[in-house]
Order: structure tokens, then C-alpha cells, then sequence
């Protein structure tokens, strides 16, 4: 259903952060997938930061790879588990690429000997950045996502290339939803408009007036308050749209639909309008609402206070436990505080548990004997990357009796050196973008656990990861029954690693949370979950 012109629909923020730009932006997506349209997102992040992957888990959240090898934004994780469509470098600008990108064009003499200003030079690349995906033809509408709140110092930029854009490409080829905040006053027992109203008029200060109003609130918007926001905020009655807090997430899509924001969308950037088929999405949330069973998982890493430090693996579960229609339970634990005296005491209740991927050494011992617990109690087990390595660590030491055997990311003079730093990254200095990241390929072993989860003898999956499992103690563990069912051919690097006599235990260098969505659910997740039912009907 291509149109003549890529068409552009922007979302910027007011009132207040967390308001879930990337939710709103991914599921008016979703509906315009659904009518055909060919869609994609991207998100314009204000911080100088030339991508997050050097930012702290605690700082941003989780630090989400494309299959390019992009370290990018978590929103898209979002984007790609509502659209099921891969997303690339190109869909995740920083304040820090612009700048690093323009700089670097002045030192190579490209304007010329002028004076190199915010306006045009670093307007002229953000606008340059925001249409190179229109600029390929494969898609019809472009939804971008502005980071921060209208009236930061750090996203004027953006906001005025916006103006720009708009003004260049016509009112038909671009629009603009303002995703603001209604707050209610449980004192007056009132919604107040107040806020919106001033940060449409910010927004307006900036040149660029709001099309549509998506109004965050915890309690419905009446007419009255519809037609006050539309009489003061220069929009029509139909363009308020009302996001009262849902369950999750994945109800978004059907609300907005219910409130007609696609069709409203579609009407302004004069496209047609067809009934979305959503039968897919609703089948995922029949599922998902409506469990037979439920199973407890405890995810182990040192992120735990912050659930957005481990949010692709989150939705993982969700999308595993509705296709087993079971409601999965995750219970944070952090590795810091398990020991071998309470470790019994802190695992014994659960189904399966999950070590979760990180860095450093802090936690490292306590995921250590969480998975000697497991291993040796024969319940499932779960490990992502520095998980995994922690696996071999804990298999190497007590199984293999190399007492010292570590990490020369934890311990760089330990004499058994199990997991060491991949020999292309020992002369690398730079930590952002130096990572083995991106999709790699991975060749299955037959007759294994993992062929039996994949059912394919070959795949790809997405890596972060500067560490690996040292080929040289490969013999002596699969000797001792930890077997290396998957490697990378051309690198020979080891991939994925079971136990032989195990009813599921499974440590993987990638990291399979990046690829799971609704309509795609991970298999590794979907297999991981069935083990723990069946660990708990024992």
C-alpha cells in the first residue's frame, strides 16, 4: 500500500517524563501495520552520548543490539517486539552522533570555511539523520520519536528541525501527536488541563503547533474536558485522544484503536483508512490474560532494582508464557547477597531460575553457587552471556576440580583462565561500540538440547560481549559432560554449552531477549518455560 511520499508522523512529550512516548509510538504502528502501510520507528535521543552502550544499566535502562550491531535505545526493544520488523542503526539518532558527525565534516573542510552553528549546520543533520529512512522507499509512514520533554535546553534542536521539516515537506506529509500529561488532584478530586495547556504552548513557542493530543491519565477525560483541550490547545474535538492507564503494555494497540488515533492519523496525512486486522495481537493477549498454571523464575543478576535493566528479558517471559498459557512469575534476586549457606533458603521455591547478563565482578560468587544449586538439583537453568560464563566458571571449578578457574574480566592472573577476553579485543582501548555486537551466526550441534529447542541446524542471533569460553579447556569439559552445542564456524568461538544429564540447563553467549516479540516468541524462552512447568508438576 506505498504511497507517493514517505509520510512522517512525530511524538514529542510534555509535562512529565516516563509518560511512554515509545509505547503510543509503537502501537499506532502496530495499527498502521495492520492496515498494510509498511512502518517503521525511530528514536531521536537528546543526550550527548554517541549511543548507550557506555551508559550505566542503573542511568538508561538496558542497552538494546540491532542486527547491525547498533547499541541503541531500549524503546527499540519496543518497536521491534510490537512490529516484529528488525530495526538498524539508522533508527536510533543521538545529540552526540550529530554533533560527532558534523564536527568531524568540519575538520574535513565540508562548509567551506563558515562559521558552523546549531542552526542550519546541526539542523541540517538531524533533518538529514530523520529522512535517510524515507530516503530508501521501503517505507510508507515513519513514526520518530523525540527523547526528553518539550522545554528542555537539550531537545530544542530537534523541535527546530521539526519546524523545519513541516514547513519543507507540507502539513499533508507531516504531522504531530503531543503526548501530554492530565494529573488528578485528589484533593480537588478534579483532572487538571493546566499542565497540557502550557506545554503545548512551549511546544508552540517552538514553532510547531500539536495535531493530535494523546492525554495520559489514570481517570477517563469527559467531553467538557475534550473540548476545553481542543478550544485552548488550537486542535480539533476528534484529535484528544485519552490514555488511561492500562494493565500492560500490550493493551495499548486496542486502546488506541478504540479511541480511532490511527484513523485520525491517517485523515490528517490524507491516506485511507482500513480496518486493522489485529487478530494475531488479540490471539498473544487471549493467551497471555487467561493462564492455565503459573510458574515462579528467579532472575538473578546485580540490575535488579531496576527492572528496566533486564526489560527485553521481561518481555521474553511474556511472550514464552503465553504460548504455554501459563502466567510466568520473575522475582528479582540479586547475586550480591547469595552464599552458600543461603543459597538452599533463597532458590528452593522456585521453578527455574534465570543468571542474567552484566559486567564486572560485583555478584559474581553469588551467581556462582546459585547455578552449582541448581545444577546439581536438577532444576532448569538459564544462562545469558555473562551467565553463561558463569556456568563454565562454576562447572570448571567443581566438576573439573580447577578450584581457581575464573574470569580474566573478574580475576586477571587466575591460572585457570576458562573465559578470557576474545583476541581481537586485547588491543582495544575505546569501550563504546568495540564489543563483538550484532547478529552472528551459530552452527548447531545435532542430537543436543539447543538442536531440539531450535529444530535448525544453523542461526543467527545478536551479541554484546568482549569475553568468551577459552577453546583451550574445551576437551576437559566435555569430557566431564559440558558439551559446546553450538559454535561459531568461522571464528570457532563457543556459542551455546548444555550438561548431557540435566533436565534443562542451558548457558548461551547471545543474547536471546533481543529477538523475541509478540508474534515471534524466542524459542529458547518458549522451551525454558515448558522445562520449569514440568519441574513444577514433579
Amino acid at each position: 500500500m506505498m504511497s507517493s511520499q514517505t509520510k512522517y508522523i512525530f511524538v514529542t512529550g510534555g509535562v512529565s517524563s516516563s509518560l511512554g512516548k515509545g509505547i503510543v509510538a509503537a502501537s499506532l504502528a502496530k495499527l498502521l501495520q495492520a492496515q498494510g502501510y509498511k512502518i517503521t520507528i525511530q528514536k531521536l535521543d537528546p543526550y550527548i552520548n554517541v549511543d548507550p552502550g557506555t551508559l550505566n544499566p542503573y542511568e538508561h535502562g538496558e542497552c538494546y543490539v540491532t542486527n547491525d550491531g547498533a547499541e541503541t535505545d531500549l524503546d527499540l526493544g519496543h518497536y521491534e517486539r510490537f512490529l516484529n520488523v528488525p530495526t538498524s542503526q539508522a533508527n536510533n539518532i543521538t545529540t552526540g552522533r550529530i554533533y560527532q558527525s558534523v564536527i568531524s565534516k568540519e575538520r574535513q573542510g565540508m562548509y567551506l570555511g563558515k562559521t558552523v552553528q546549531v542552526i542550519p549546520h546541526i539542523t541540517d543533520e538531524i533533518k538529514e539523520n530523520i529522512k535517510f529512512l524515507g530516503s530508501k522507499g521501503e517505507f510508507d509512514i515513519i513514526i520518530t520519536e523525540i527523547g526528553g520533554t518539550v522545554g528542555d535546553i537539550e531537545s530544542l534542536p530537534y523541535v527546530e528541525a521539526l519546524r523545519q521539516l513541516r514547513w519543507e515537506m507540507g502539513e499533508d506529509n507531516l504531522i504531530v501527536i503531543h503526548l501530554t500529561l492530565i494529573p488528578y488532584l485528589s484533593a480537588a478530586k478534579e483532572l487538571k488541563t493546566k499542565p497540557t495547556q502550557h506545554s503545548v504552548k512551549t511546544l508552540m513557542e517552538s514553532g510547531v503547533q500539536a495535531d493530535i493530543l494523546v492525554c495520559r491519565t489514570e481517570h477517563e477525560l469527559n467531553d467538557e474536558i475534550k473540548e476545553k483541550l481542543a478550544r485552548f490547545c488550537n486542535v480539533n474535538v476528534d484529535c484528544v485522544i485519552e490514555s488511561v492507564d492500562v494493565n500492560t503494555i500490550y493493551d495499548v494497540p486496542n486502546h488506541m484503536y478504540r479511541e480511532r488515533l490511527d484513523k485520525v492519523a491517517l485523515k490528517k496525512l490524507k491516506l485511507n483508512y482500513n480496518k486493522p486486522d489485529l487478530n494475531s495481537w488479540n490471539n498473544f493477549l487471549k493467551k497471555y490474560k487467561n493462564p492455565k498454571n503459573a510458574i515462579k523464575i528467579a532472575l538473578i543478576g546485580k540490575y535488579v532494582e531496576l527492572q528496566d535493566s533486564y526489560k527485553s528479558i521481561l518481555e521474553s517471559f511474556i511472550h514464552a508464557g503465553a504460548v504455554n498459557e501459563v502466567e510466568v512469575n520473575i522475582v528479582p534476586l540479586h547475586s550480591e547477597f547469595i552464599n552458600s549457606k543461603n543459597v538452599h533458603e533463597k532458590l528452593e521455591s522456585f521453578n527455574g531460575i534465570l543468571v542474567a547478563p552484566g559486567f564486572g565482578e560485583r555478584g559474581v560468587e553469588g551467581k556462582i553457587e546459585a547455578i552449582k544449586y541448581v545444577r546439581l538439583n536438577g532444576i532448569p537453568f538459564f544462562g545469558i552471556c555473562y551467565g553463561m560464563q558463569m556456568a563454565v566458571i562454576e562447572y570448571a571449578r567443581n566438576v573439573l576440580d580447577l578450584h581457581d578457574a575464573n574470569s580474566t574480566e573478574v580475576n586477571p592472573n587466575t591460572n585457570n583462565p576458562v573465559i578470557d577476553l576474545m583476541e581481537e579485543q586485547k588491543n582495544i582501548t575505546d569501550k563504546g561500540g568495540t564489543m563483538r555486537l550484532g547478529s552472528w551466526a551459530c552452527d548447531i550441534v545435532k542430537e543436543t538440547l539447543c538442536h531440539s529447542v531450535y529444530k535448525t541446524e544453523s542461526i543467527d542471533e545478536r551479541h554484546r560481549h568482549r569475553y568468551e569460553l577459552n577453546n583451550k579447556y574445551l576437551e576437559q569439559l566435555h569430557e566431564k559432560g559440558l558439551i559446546a552445542s553450538g559454535k561459531n564456524k568461522d571464528t570457532n568461538l563457543v556459542e551455546v554449552v548444555e550438561i548431557k544429564n540435566h533436565p534443562w540447563f542451558i548457558g548461551v553467549q547471545f543474547h536471546p531477549e533481543y529477538k523475541s516479540t509478540v508474534l515471534s516468541p524466542h524459542p529458547l524462552f518458549v522451551s525454558f518455560v515448558s522445562a520449569a512447568i514440568l519441574n513444577k508438576s514433579k
